[in-house]
């Protein structure tokens, strides 16, 4: 206790020392240390418990134990979750992206912690998922706690926040430049030069960790590289078309699956069982669906890959090349099965590691097909190394990410052009299919979407609630002409909506609309003001989108629309009030 309170007092004392870009420098540096040790715990303790589930102990069930280990891992899992944190984890980026969206930027505490716990459980016990996105999540947790604790500006937060994730890829891949180039792509949207000084800084630690502290079996590198040759172009261009339907497959399946499985949410235990079951079926036929499966990516770069059949089902054909392949094709497409179940069930992991374990799977596919078609001998190893970087630009639409996350862990820039060539087509053919990546989509849909433009992410964090406008004089369906002209001289609105005794709309009276009949005083007791109302262009409800809201103003060009939830009259929306809403933000984001 001594030594936290002598922390607590160290950290303010400098906090009043130095000015606000200093602190943040320095602060860029802590959550980088906190974040790049975080991973290596993570990243040690899944290796540990892999080695202790997967030794030779020679015990006479071992095998069965290898084959329902993943379902203890989610059963684990599960139960941590909904025993210490009330069945609320907040997996991935997109609860990142949210945060920064909707809830200033703030994550909770246990997140920079529980991500670390759970992950290890389901891929530690052979959960067929990655465990860069905990990483990230858990980095992201601890920059924002961190600005939150001593109350740093909306900007500094999300900057500190981003800093956390950069140092999460970092620290997992020994990749610093790819840990920067994530939090701009993926995770910030309003990018400036100021930003990059305490991302590097936070991925460069991060990294310098991991590079420091980890065992060389336990990080992803590569060794065996061929010499680029131009002559392969086509090829390579042909590889980037197959990434990006490759990538769409993914994205869609991983929806469809997670969308399956998500209505259970009162079933956790049962559906955790029923996961398991699915993953040990997965593993019995395909054993490199284990845990992250980086060791089968380093077998097919390394020209291994009829190891991947020891211990399955199928080892006796490990020699038929044909069949080799054959089964290679196999497990590219039924991996994003292993891991959506893997995650729907109740497990926590992520999709980076899977997207690299198809992508390799694919490279070596599809240039082993060649090369055996008789066409022309590809280089195998390159070929399987360059998909990766396909997969992860078209399923996070992080194109310079992939790049760069593959050139440094080779080790060299050796394959530079043909990892910008893949990539980029790649992330060309998804974007056409996929606008946004598998991680916004789900944001997208309630409208919640981090862009690069500063304009779109403002409009996206407005809340509908907090704009209505209520101070309009109500208007009963009988009410006289002469009654109407007499409310309109003692209101400031030229709207009034027309709501019957049970506060349902009827219609709306423009002014606008009446005024030819304003002051006919032989009209006042003969109309009412249902003869006088018409229907609104549209509604809305206080929960919709303002992506929804501002798409209604386009298209109908008006300038306020009523808000009805549940049948009832609640208040109106105006462009005005939402513009002048936006400027407000638009500046405190500015001075912040």
């Amino acid at each position: 206790m001594n030594y936290l309170k002598f922390y607590e007092y160290g950290i303010n004392w400098i906090h009043n020392k130095l000015n606000k870009r200093q602190f943040l420098i320095f602060s860029s540096m802590l959550v980088g240390m906190s974040a790049g040790i975080a991973a290596i715990i993570l990243k040690t303790l899944v290796h540990y418990i892999h080695d202790a589930i997967t030794h030779d102990y020679h015990v006479k069930y071992q095998y069965y134990i290898y084959l329902f280990a993943p379902m203890a891992g989610l059963l684990l899992c599960v139960f941590f979750v909904h025993r210490f944190l009330h069945g609320k984890l907040g997996r991935g980026t997109p609860n990142i992206l949210h945060s920064i969206i909707k809830k200033s930027a703030i994550l909770p505490k246990d997140q920079m912690y529980s991500h670390i716990i759970s992950s290890a459980l389901t891929v530690g016990f052979g959960g067929s998922a990655g465990l860069e996105s905990p990483m990230v999540t858990t980095g992201s947790a601890i920059g924002s706690n961190f600005a939150r604790t001593y109350r740093l500006t909306y900007k500094d937060r999300v900057l500190l926040l981003a800093s956390g994730a950069a140092a999460g890829i970092a620290a997992a891949f020994d990749s610093p430049i790819a840990g920067v180039l994530f939090a701009l792509e993926v995770i910030l949207a309003d990018v400036s030069i100021s930003v990059f000084i305490p991302l590097i800084i936070a991925a460069a630690i991060g990294a310098l960790f991991s590079k420091i502290i980890l065992k060389e079996g336990i990080l992803l590198s590569f060794h065996y590289l061929q010499p680029f040759n131009y002559h392969y172009t086509p090829y390579y261009a042909i590889l980037g078309v197959l990434s990006g339907l490759v990538s769409v497959y993914y994205v869609r399946t991983f929806t469809r699956i997670e969308e399956f499985l998500q209505p259970d949410k009162n079933k956790v235990y049962r559906k955790a069982i029923g996961g398991g079951l699915i993953l040990a079926l997965l593993i019995f036929l395909f054993p490199s669906m284990f845990g992250e499966g980086y060791h089968s990516i380093k077998a097919l770069s390394e020209m291994q890959a009829n190891t991947l059949l020891n211990n399955s089902l199928f080892s006796g054909f490990a020699d038929n090349e044909w069949f080799v392949l054959f089964f290679i094709g196999i497990v590219m497409m039924l991996k994003v099965v292993a891991t959506s179940v893997t995650i729907g069930s109740g497990g926590n992991g992520g999709n980076f590691a899977p997207s690299l374990f198809v992508g390799a799977y694919l490279g070596y596919f599809f240039s082993r097909l060649v090369s055996m078609l008789g066409i022309t001998k590809l280089p195998e190893g390159n070929f399987t190394i360059v998909a990766m970087s396909g997969i992860l630009s078209g399923i996070f639409h992080a194109p310079l990410t992939a790049i760069f996350l593959i050139v440094e862990i080779t080790g060299g820039y050796t394959l530079m052009i043909p990892l910008m060539i893949v990539s980029a087509v790649s992330y060309t053919v998804v974007k056409y299919f996929e606008p946004h990546s598998m991680d916004e989509k789900k944001l997208a849909k309630k409208g919640h979407v981090l862009t690069h433009s500063k304009d779109k992410t403002i409009l996206s964090s407005l809340r509908i609630s907090s704009i209505i406008e209520t101070d309009f004089h109500k208007v009963d369906p009988h009410t006289t002409l002469g009654e109407l002209v007499d409310v309109v001289a003692h209101s400031n609105r030229n709207i009034f909506p027309v709501v019957d005794q049970n506060n349902c709309l009827q219609g709306v009276i423009f002014l606008d609309n009446i005024r030819e009949v304003m002051f006919k005083m032989e009209l006042y007791d003969k109309v009412v003001a249902k003869e006088l109302m018409r229907k609104p262009p549209e509604t809305i409800t206080s929960d919709e989108t303002m992506t929804s809201v501002m798409k209604k103003f386009d298209e109908t060009g008006a300038w306020n629309f009523p808000v009805i939830d549940n049948g009832q009259y609640i208040g109106f929306i105006s462009k005005s009030s939402i513009f002048s809403k936006y400027r407000k933000v638009l500046i405190k984001s500015n001075i912040n």
